[in-house]
């Protein structure tokens, strides 16, 4: 697994680069492993980490929401509860709420994630 990890590069950001650019939400955050960019999971409206592997062929995420630690690899669809240790911060922080950011999530979040 360790193939697309780069332990030494920081994450991003503290949210998804383009739902922050673009003034939208995200349901939960994930890292590449390879770049630091940082997106929005799967559920989330726009889908930005998974486009990221799409455009970059890095393959492998970890999540960025607090207290958790696995890596996903897009390449192989395989989970990982563990792998190394990335470079700090590991994680949003943790008094940003998800979904998040605070003050751009809708009030019909809940029905308009997708897969819900």
């Amino acid at each position: 697994m360790t193939d697309g990890i780069d332990p030494s590069v920081p994450p991003s950001g503290t949210g998804c680069v383009e739902c922050d650019e673009a003034g939208g939400w995200w349901f939960h955050l994930r890292r590449c492993a390879q770049c630091g960019h940082v997106g929005c999971c799967d559920s989330s409206p726009a889908q930005h980490a998974t486009a990221h592997f799409k455009a970059t062929g890095h393959p492998i995420v970890q999540s960025f929401e607090p207290g958790e630690g696995w890596f996903w690899d897009y390449s192989s669809s395989d989970l990982y509860e563990s792998g190394p240790e990335l470079t700090a911060p590991d994680s949003h922080p943790v008094d940003q709420p998800s979904p998040g950011p605070a003050g751009r999530v809708p009030d019909d979040w809940a029905q308009v994630l997708r897969g819900a």
